[in-house]
């Protein structure tokens, strides 16, 4: 034969709900420990389950003189739906007014998309210092063993380049930083933009191999 499966934690708030509803009369915690087992509830787990209808204000307790009370009516539960689905429906209508927000200022972000020119332009001319400083790189490889001049040189131009991919690198993520600070509820518009026009998580600052001495 199979083990017969207990009860879930809601069943358990079920079955106890069902005492209270069915007597309409007030509990000591002892009692109700006496009562749950009647019903499927084991007494060990009693104190919990109340505890959990307490908290959710489908049970109300109450100390008179040194004794702890517990009860619950039917039109107390009702109540208290009442009063969770009037909250509900408060919450539905906050989201929906803060929604129409977040539309609002996305399509403001939209209009403002046309004066992006210049971010546009400083990909351009990243990724043309990024082409360049390959460029170089290459040529000092065939060259540095025959011109210590020519490698100097080659050098120095290879560290001004880098220093320009990653300052123009170092701009782009000071223009991500602040739209973030100054848009934070617009992040998904704003990450599908940059995916757009170019900017990935891959772009990182360029890493400067050894060059010698």
């Amino acid at each position: 034969m199979s083990k017969k499966r207990g009860l879930s934690l809601e069943e358990k708030r079920e079955k106890m709900l069902q005492i209270f509803y069915e007597s309409q009369d007030f509990f000591l915690l002892k009692e109700l420990e006496k009562l749950g087992p009647r019903k499927g509830v084991i007494t060990q787990s009693v104190k919990d389950v109340v505890q959990s209808l307490v908290d959710d204000d489908l049970v109300s307790k109450d100390k008179i003189g040194t004794s702890v009370y517990f009860w619950s009516l039917p039109s107390c539960a009702g109540n208290q739906m009442r009063n969770v689905y009037r909250k509900l429906e408060s919450d539905v209508q906050s989201s929906k007014r803060r929604l129409a927000e977040l539309a609002d200022q996305c399509n403001a972000l939209k209009k403002g998309r046309e004066e992006s020119d210049e971010r546009e332009e400083a990909l351009r001319n990243l990724k043309k210092v990024e082409e360049k400083y390959n460029e170089l790189k290459d040529e000092m490889a065939e060259y540095a063993d025959n011109d210590p001049a020519a490698f100097e040189a080659m050098k120095n131009a290879i560290l001004v380049a880098h220093a320009a991919a990653n300052r123009w690198t170092d701009n782009i993520f000071t223009l991500r930083q602040w739209c973030s600070n100054n848009f934070p509820e617009a992040k998904e518009q704003l990450e599908h933009m940059y995916q757009e026009v170019g900017i990935t998580d891959d772009l990182d600052y360029l890493e400067m191999s050894s060059l010698g001495n």
